[in-house]
């Protein structure tokens, strides 16, 4: 495709994405659940009028937009805020994570699926969504408790996930040692704090002392495009590198308020990309494979989010009348969970269609249909 075509392409995108986020203030829908079914309907399941050579670019955008989705959860990460929620930040991710895997290895099971299989897709679904979870949020335009929170969880659901679903790993296929995956989980995770300390401390200093506007806005994309560039570079884990950094400058940086707000003021041209391009490649064609077991596991996935969030809620001693709704809050998954499914399909070839199937259609239920609930919980919350 020309250069014309090309951007004729994005021009279109973009205001296509202006018009999702106009519907969504009038419809009350979550304009990522918006922007996912107009990407599916012009994208391979669909139409299929979006040129390859825009969704060739999916994995650069969806790199640059989660980062600064990252940054901006790692900076919810303040002194303040976890003195205030921090041990129901603790709570609800663990335990949410732990009934996850338990739930759904255990109902896997008894359904008759193998009990490698069974745990290794219930590691996968302890992964959620934190860019479509971040943008509810922000659309819901409602700043409490709870959602302070759920920033927290967010920002750290995903690590734990990587933990979890790395020692199953290494326990279904014990042939191989312990050594391997836990020394690749740890460069993974360890890496990528390091890495963020050391972009996030001099910049906590160096920021916000120019004066607001260009300045500030060419700091900020410069910190993202370094922390996903050497996170990319040294094989570490990109949003763990985001978040680190964020949560560095916002409780260092005393000299300014608020780390990187022009982040909020540029990240949304990325996600209209993020968000349709994602539906545009979605593989709708996986929902037909799941069967009766698929269904199972969707809802096993569901009660075990319920009941995950219910018990860290009581554990965190969140206010009474927000207990039920952190496990609804927290259903969407999206591309987190296929990087996991990924790395199994390869580690065991022999269930990689089967893990592959299982995932792709539940990213594209909950990624679908998880932001509403979110927006819905939030609203439940403060009203």
């Amino acid at each position: 495709m020309d250069l014309a075509g090309f951007l004729i392409t994005l021009g279109v995108l973009f205001l296509t994405g202006l018009a999702a986020d106009q519907v969504g203030r009038v419809t009350r829908m979550p304009r990522v659940t918006l922007l996912l079914l107009l990407g599916i309907a012009i994208g391979d399941a669909g139409l299929d009028i979006i040129p390859e050579d825009v969704t060739q670019w999916f994995d650069e955008v969806s790199i640059v937009a989660l980062t600064m989705v990252a940054f901006l959860l790692g900076a919810s990460l303040t002194q303040k805020t976890l003195a205030s929620h921090g041990p129901a930040i603790f709570a609800i991710s663990l335990s949410i994570v732990l009934a996850t895997l338990i739930i759904v290895t255990v109902g896997l099971s008894f359904l008759g699926l193998a009990s490698g299989l069974a745990a290794l897709l219930a590691a996968i679904a302890t992964a959620t969504a934190p860019a479509a979870m971040t943008d509810v949020i922000r659309q819901s335009g409602v700043e409490n408790g709870f959602t302070d929170t759920l920033k927290g969880i967010i920002a750290i659901d995903d690590a734990w996930g990587l933990i979890v679903f790395s020692v199953v790993v290494v326990l279904v296929d014990q042939a191989n040692g312990w050594s391997e995956v836990l020394s690749g989980a740890a460069w993974d995770l360890g890496g990528a704090i390091v890495l963020g300390c050391i972009l996030g401390a001099p910049a906590s200093f160096l920021t916000g002392r120019l004066k607001p506007g260009e300045p500030l806005q060419a700091e900020a994309i410069g910190i993202v495009f370094l922390a996903a560039g050497f996170a990319l570079w040294l094989e570490v884990s990109f949003l763990v590198t985001g978040m680190t950094a964020g949560a560095i400058i916002a409780n260092f940086a005393k000299h300014h308020d608020r780390a990187f707000h022009e982040i909020e003021h540029i990240q949304w041209p990325f996600m209209i990309l993020f968000f349709l391009l994602a539906g545009a490649l979605l593989e709708i064609t996986a929902l037909w494979l799941l069967g009766w077991t698929g269904v199972a596991f969707l809802l096993l996935r569901v009660v075990a989010r319920i009941i995950g969030g219910f018990i860290g809620a009581r554990l965190g001693g969140v206010a009474r009348h927000e207990v039920p709704w952190y496990g609804p809050a927290l259903l969407p998954q999206a591309g987190v969970a296929v990087g996991m499914a990924l790395v199994a399909g390869e580690r065991f070839p022999e269930w990689s269609s089967a893990i592959m199937a299982f995932t792709i259609a539940s990213t594209v239920i909950f990624e679908i249909f998880g932001p509403p609930l979110t927006l819905a919980a939030i609203r439940k919350v403060s009203d």
